[in-house]
């Protein structure tokens, strides 16, 4: 993140906006005219990828500090690999030092040669979007940022995100890293879509939930007691006890640069409904993007998702789908086999609408013969195909295209069938085929 001059806004200030009411707690009413101040937002369910709002979700923009959060995903993923330990130390590289001593960017300054554990580094990148600490990061992992820059892109491969281009680790436009820039030209910055970012959101916060342990910590000193202590404020200031704290708001990740402007992916939870919401150059109403506009657009998105939705249960756990409740098997003891969800799925449906949604199988064509049906010997609990929801005018509900969907499978196993019963079945078949054969045949003659 590149900090801006006036960042801070007074105290006094804060309280009078407060006070006139910026932050009172209102609903939004689900129509038309909705919308969000932003070049690009985008609005889903934490635990489904459900996506209750989007607005240029697919454009390709700049990302700024966001991008950290796939710098957060790959260590975390290090970590539980076994590959990086937090309590791992670092020392300190000329390049990290160099950009550790720009203040016009956000840093905490680092000694040259000097050792810091991962953790030190993790929470200075997560809390205060600490940019050396982030390029410390990325080369205790791959060695230099060039290979982690490499790294980043082939994760985002593997994620399902479409849109993506990543140039550093940090978010900065390259021009910033002062000649040390590896990939791409010099004024380049990170870029990724609004669908993108949320999609990396939900895998961070569900793959690696702990992250949010971090990621929401308000204040902390860095390296406190030392010479080298730092107070890091959290630039997510939508988190409960700072300046526009939002009742809920758990994470993420902040992120500004004058080509990608202001931005800011959200996560919050109330009452057991977790979401996630991000704007991208976000704007006020006279279209200036400022550091209140971010966090206003993002509050208009959390209030339309915690006021306007509710859950609503689509299929129970091990639970057969209406019109599809068994699947034909070939060459088995049995002629079919009972399928069930291998999970429970819900959706958020607006609270005002008695929209009615009917589940259906997509099944997987693969595992299945022309005429749809398995071939013994089958396993119990073989997945055959996923849970779709459509509305009454068999429109979809829009889900994230990465997120895994609730599988549909068999409720028990087929053994195969012996040669004798097989045999039987292909006689008692050819004796029916020629009844029908005589029956149609004398029908005809009257």
């Amino acid at each position: 993140m590149r900090k801006r001059t006036g960042y801070r806004i007074g105290t006094v200030l804060l309280s009078v906006l407060l006070f006139i009411g910026l932050w009172t707690p209102g609903q939004i009413k689900v129509d038309a005219a909705f919308d969000v101040n932003a070049a690009a937002a985008i609005l889903i369910d934490a635990e489904t990828g459900q996506v209750l709002y989007e607005k240029n979700s697919d454009q390709q923009l700049g990302v700024a500090s966001m991008s950290k959060m796939m710098t957060e995903y790959l260590l975390l993923e290090a970590v539980k690999e076994g590959k990086v330990k937090l309590d791992d130390t670092y020392q300190v590289s000329d390049y990290v030092y160099a950009i550790s001593q720009d203040r016009s960017l956000s840093n905490v300054p680092v000694r040259a040669g000097e050792t810091y554990t991962i953790q030190e580094l993790f929470e200075a990148m997560t809390i205060y979007s600490a940019n050396a600490a982030t390029i410390a990061i990325a080369e205790k992992i791959s060695g230099s940022e060039a290979e982690f820059v490499k790294l980043m892109n082939e994760k985002a491969k593997e994620l399902g995100l479409e849109k993506v281009k990543f140039v550093n680790s940090t978010g900065l436009n390259n021009r910033d890293l002062k000649g040390n820039h590896s990939t791409g030209e010099v004024t380049d910055e990170n870029m990724m879509s609004g669908r993108d970012v949320a999609t990396l959101a939900y895998r961070l916060v569900n793959d690696y939930p702990e992250v949010l342990e971090t990621a929401g910590i308000p204040k902390k000193k860095f390296r406190e007691g030392t010479d080298d202590e730092i107070s890091m404020e959290n630039w997510n200031w939508m988190l409960p006890s700072l300046v526009f704290g939002y009742e809920g708001m758990t994470g993420l990740k902040t992120g500004t640069t004058d080509f990608a402007g202001y931005c800011f992916t959200g996560t919050a939870e109330r009452n057991g409904q977790k979401l996630i919401a991000v704007v991208m150059d976000a704007t006020n109403d006279k279209g200036e993007g400022t550091y209140d506009a971010r966090f206003t657009e993002m509050k208009k998105l959390m209030d339309y998702g915690f006021t306007q939705f509710e859950h609503k249960e689509i299929a129970a756990a091990e639970s057969a789908v209406k019109g599809s409740e068994t699947i034909p098997v070939q060459k088995g003891k049995e002629k079919e086999v009972q399928l069930q969800t291998a999970s429970a799925l819900s959706i958020l449906a607006p609270k005002a609408s008695n929209t009615n949604y009917k589940a259906s199988i997509e099944f997987n064509s693969s595992d299945l013969g022309e005429s749809g049906e398995l071939t013994a010997p089958v396993k119990k609990g073989k997945v055959v195909g996923y849970v779709t929801v459509k509305d009454e005018k068999d429109q979809p509900v829009p889900f994230l295209k990465t997120v895994p969907p609730t599988n549909v499978q068999t409720a028990d196993s087929v053994e195969k069938a012996n040669w004798f019963v097989l045999s039987m079945r292909a006689v008692g078949g050819g004796i029916s085929n020629g009844w029908d054969w005589v029956v149609n045949k004398v029908t005809g003659w009257f």
